[in-house]
């Protein structure tokens, strides 16, 4: 591909890579921390090396950036790139045509479970790191996990289990994982009757898991790197298995629509299998796709087009149900991750420029009400993804504090914000001030020191 830094759109603007690694120790805050605040809070996106130009979004190097909060003080600030064969230019596919899964990314994603830190991207293994954001090395659940991992895995709230899949472009099309609250692998299955989908994230509830079998497939046709594209010929799926394993999923067909973010999925009342996310529709996909890729007459912003939906599946009666729940355009949606399979009122997610919204936004909306409270980021000024951390004695679904890292481009400079999650149009609890511009990236979570010691 021949565009120069200056012309692919995720490098420039709030997602400039930043050319080097830095630490730096008591940063300024305004407001306070609440105390009950003391962890990490990790954030992953993608970080070209200086003179590197991926020919795709996705495929810019793995770079961590976090900050150390304790006892009301913000300790440090620190980015370093995920330490990946993959950094150093090893391909994902050797010359003998076989897969090298250590040759990852490991861009998208960063979690905790049973005191391990793990760095995600999907097509490999998971990368282990440091509190302090050195990296281990691959990690394969003491050999035991044979194919890549998502970078979207899910903790069950009442077991402690993490679960999480591996897809691929040839068969088997889709393994699905658990580990217990030990992190020790227990359960590795393939899923029959999944197609070779791009299947980024998936839906856990207390009976079923929930796979999308969605009409973006592999298609070594595509040159951008990332090697899959839309399909009209591909039927457009939902899969529902029972955890307890031994059957095959019960596959629903849905309207024509790509999902990438799972915020959640749940059972209601009447035993329905409930499933929320951002949709696009294939011209808002394709066009996100030109931002992603960098191809020509793409739009000003990574996201075009993908709104908040809903699908309503039944087992019993084999019948679905969608229902589109808001005209913003949305990504990165969140919610109280204690509500993960659960009926959630709350989401927060970030919204984009596009239909009618000039500026980006922070949405908070109310599942009971209809209603959204809508923070406008200001001129020249993006919110990352939305964390939601709880309050020491919380109880209700919104009692604490949202997290997110906002990119300024007209001070060319980054804060965290901690903001409270009854009212996210208030004034920020805290602006931890880093001292750098941290850009624009994917996905984090909040860390607390009691998952790590």
């Amino acid at each position: 591909m021949s565009d120069t830094p200056r012309q692919a759109p995720y490098l420039t603007g709030h997602f400039t890579p930043v050319p080097d690694e830095l630490t730096a120790r008591d940063l300024t805050v305004r407001g306070t921390i609440p105390p009950e605040l003391s962890g990490r809070y990790f954030r992953n996106g993608h970080n070209p090396k200086p003179g590197d130009v991926p020919t795709h979004w996705f495929r810019g190097a793995g770079m961590l950036h976090g900050i150390r909060v304790d006892g009301g003080r913000a300790e440090w600030y620190r980015n370093r790139w995920v330490r990946t064969p993959a950094l150093d230019g090893a391909p994902l596919i050797r010359d003998d045509g076989s897969v090298d899964l250590t040759a990852s990314i490991a861009g998208t994603h960063v979690i905790e479970h049973a005191g391990r830190i793990l760095a995600l991207q999907e097509a490999n293994l998971p990368f282990e790191m440091t509190p302090d954001l050195d990296t281990i090395g691959a990690y394969d659940f003491r050999g035991r996990l044979t194919t890549a991992m998502t970078a979207h895995p899910k903790e069950d709230p009442a077991t402690g289990e993490l679960h999480f899949f591996g897809y691929a472009a040839i068969p088997p099309y889709l393994t699905y994982y658990v580990a217990d609250a030990k992190g020790e692998l227990t359960r590795s299955q393939i899923v029959p009757g999944a197609g070779p989908t791009l299947m980024h994230d998936f839906g856990l509830t207390p009976r079923y898991t929930v796979w999308l079998d969605l009409p973006v497939v592999f298609d070594p046709a595509e040159r951008s790197g990332i090697p899959y594209r839309w399909s009209d010929t591909h039927r457009p799926r939902i899969g529902v298995l029972p955890r307890g394993g031994g059957v095959e999923p019960m596959w629903f067909e849905v309207d024509a629509g790509a999902m990438i973010h799972v915020t959640n999925a749940y059972e209601d009342a009447r035993g329905r299998v409930v499933v929320e996310g951002p949709r696009y529709d294939r011209s808002s996909w394709e066009s996100s796709w030109k931002w992603w890729s960098g191809a020509p007459g793409h739009p000003a912003v990574p996201a075009i087009g993908s709104m908040r939906h809903r699908w309503i599946l039944d087992p019993a009666s084999g019948t679905v149900r969608e229902e589109p729940l808001d005209s913003l355009v949305t990504e990165f949606a969140t919610i109280n991750e204690a509500l993960i399979g659960a009926a959630h009122r709350y989401t927060y997610t970030v919204a984009f420029p596009g239909a009618g919204l000039e500026r980006y936004a922070l949405v908070k909306y109310d599942a009971r009400t209809g209603e959204r409270q809508m923070a406008d980021a200001g001129p020249g000024r993006m919110y990352g993804e939305p964390f939601f951390v709880p309050a020491a004695g919380g109880v209700a679904e919104d009692d604490g504090y949202l997290l997110t890292l906002v990119s300024d481009l007209a001070r060319d400079s980054s804060e965290l914000l901690v903001l409270d999650a009854k009212d996210i149009t208030a004034a920020p609890m805290a602006a931890v001030e880093l001292p750098r511009r941290v850009p624009a990236g994917i996905h984090g979570s909040w860390i607390p020191d009691t998952a790590t010691t």
